[in-house]
C-alpha cells in the first residue's frame, strides 16, 4: 500500500495522522519466510520538517509465527514497533547516501508495505523460546529435552587432554 506525502513535502508545518491497514502477509529475512498472525492498525504521524523534509512517526504491533531456537516447537512472537523516520522529497535528496536509506520511498509515495518490513527486521528478537527455561532437544537423539531427560552419554571430554588421552591409547596393552 502507498501513501502519497506530497502534501507533507510541499508545506511548512504540516502535520498529518491516520491509521493505515498493511496487507502484508509474510515477513522473508533472506532465509526464511515467517507468517503474519495478528497484526493491528499502523498509526502514523507525518510532519513536514520544511521543504522537501518529513519526518514519519509510526506505532504497530504484529505477531509473527516462529520456531523456538532452542526446541523447534512453533511460537507466536509479538513484536511491538515504534518508530520515527526523516525521509527526504526525491528532488531534495538526489543522489546522496540517504537515498539508500530511504528504499521504502516511491518519489512521494511511501511504501507502507516495505517500511514495515525494515521496521519488523530492525526490530526481530535475539533469540526466540517457548518458555524462558526451554531446555532444547538432545544433540545426540533430538527428545526434547522439555518432557524428560534422554538416556544419551553427555560426557565431553576435556579438549586440552586430547593428547595425553591418544598417548594411553597408544601404549595401551590390549
Amino acid at each position: 500500500m502507498f501513501v502519497n506525502l506530497t502534501d507533507v513535502f510541499t508545506s511548512e508545518d504540516k502535520v498529518v495522522t491516520m491509521q493505515v491497514e498493511t496487507q502484508l502477509k509474510t515477513v522473508s529475512t533472506g532465509r526464511e519466510q515467517y507468517e503474519l498472525v495478528g497484526k493491528s492498525p499502523i498509526v502514523f504521524t507525518f510532519k513536514a520538517l520544511g521543504k522537501g523534509k518529513a519526518r514519519i512517526d509510526g506505532q504497530a504491533e504484529v505477531t509473527l509465527a516462529m520456531n523456538c531456537d532452542r526446541c523447534l516447537k512453533p511460537v507466536q512472537k509479538k513484536i511491538v514497533l515504534d518508530f520515527s523516520r526523516e525521509v527526504y522529497a526525491p528532488d531534495v535528496i538526489g543522489m546522496s547516501e540517504e537515498a539508500d536509506d530511504q528504499s521504502f520511498m516511491d518519489g512521494y509515495q511511501l511504501n507502507v508495505d516495505d517500511l514495515l518490513i525494515n521496521e519488523i527486521i530492525i526490530n526481530w528478537p535475539m533469540k526466540v523460546l517457548c518458555k524462558p527455561d526451554c531446555k532444547g532437544i538432545c544433540r545426540q537423539c533430538g527428545k526434547d529435552l522439555n518432557t524428560g531427560a534422554c538416556s544419551c552419554d553427555t560426557f565431553v571430554p576435556d579438549p586440552r587432554m586430547a593428547v595425553i588421552k591418544d598417548i594411553f591409547n597408544a601404549n595401551k596393552e590390549v
